[in-house]
């Protein structure tokens, strides 16, 4: 097993994401900011993420769904380690000169990285099919553009708890994105993974080439928000034990402490979880909070 995928401790507790670069925003007021990764060319997500405004008005119809009237509850009982089973269809796309292909080894071992990363928590996935694109518009596909639209029209099976992988030579400069449970009844079609092909165990991505673009994406599949979602402010990411965290993280600032009041404020940033944006191989945990809410989510919204 290559990392431990879930431990519980004090340590390890809709605007498009940070670059994966120190001169970003708040990054920049962090005094760790020389251990960031530099690798600037790369942004390490795309996803939409709410507000702080829409994150609550999102929380309290989730806890209308589920019957709850604190939108921080922690009644939910988590499901047993390996219960919930994922079918998950991986989508290759090539340009017509098959640049882009990968091995039945390499997604193997993509496969591997993932179920590895979610090993404690209620979630395993089963590749069930593998298909192969070549399609030079699609190869290139950018967050949220027509050929997003297209190809996931084209290729997208099963239903709102099946996974759709794609991966692609993805534009802007970023390694991934994904949708989020709740966005499923809106869009079906829309819903599933893209990561870049770098980014697979062994790609040219570094230092993000060791699956976990996929398993952070997968967190956000499953309902999960950023670490440092929300700031040092308000009920951040939704999960009472992961610190709260001023700004994305890069390289692996272990130690470092952005926030020092409000909510949540007790303890280091949770450099070490997936949910943050550091390199690979610092990354290697979720918390317990994190497994309750993702499989709240995904029962409430996925049917899972």
């Amino acid at each position: 097993m290559r990392k431990t995928a879930f431990t519980i401790s004090i340590k390890t507790a809709l605007s498009l994401c940070l670059l994966a670069s120190p001169a970003v925003g708040l990054a920049q007021s962090v005094s760790s900011i020389e251990n960031a990764s530099s690798n600037t060319q790369l942004k390490r997500c795309g996803t939409n993420h709410p507000s702080i405004k829409e994150a609550v008005l999102k929380e309290q119809h989730f806890s209308t769904l589920r019957g709850s009237s604190d939108i921080n509850s922690e009644s939910h009982t988590l499901r047993p380690v390996g219960s919930v089973s994922i079918d998950v269809y991986f989508h290759v796309i090539t340009d017509n000169s098959n640049n882009g292909a990968l091995s039945n080894s390499e997604i193997n071992s993509q496969m591997a990285v993932l179920n590895d990363a979610y090993a404690s928590t209620p979630f395993t996935f089963n590749l069930v099919s593998t298909s192969v694109t070549a399609n030079n518009t699609w190869y290139n596909v950018g967050y949220n553009s027509s050929a997003e639209q297209s190809m996931k029209n084209s290729l997208r099976v099963g239903d709102a708890g099946d996974l759709n992988i794609y991966v692609a030579e993805i534009s802007d400069g970023l390694l991934g994105w994904a949708t989020f449970p709740s966005s499923y009844s809106s869009d079906p079609l829309d819903d599933g993974v893209v990561i870049l092909t770098g980014s697979v165990p062994g790609g040219d991505a570094s230092p993000y080439n060791e699956g976990d673009t996929l398993t952070h994406e997968v967190g956000h599949w499953l309902g999960l928000y950023h670490t440092f979602q929300g700031g040092c402010f308000g009920r951040g990411d939704y999960v009472s034990d992961t610190p709260a965290e001023r700004s994305a993280a890069y390289g692996c600032p272990v130690g470092r402490d952005t926030c020092t009041r409000g909510r949540n404020a007790d303890g280091e940033d949770p450099v070490t979880n997936f949910m943050d944006y550091t390199d690979d191989n610092c990354m290697y945990e979720f918390t317990e909070g994190q497994a309750t809410r993702a499989d709240e989510q995904s029962s409430t919204y996925r049917g899972l």
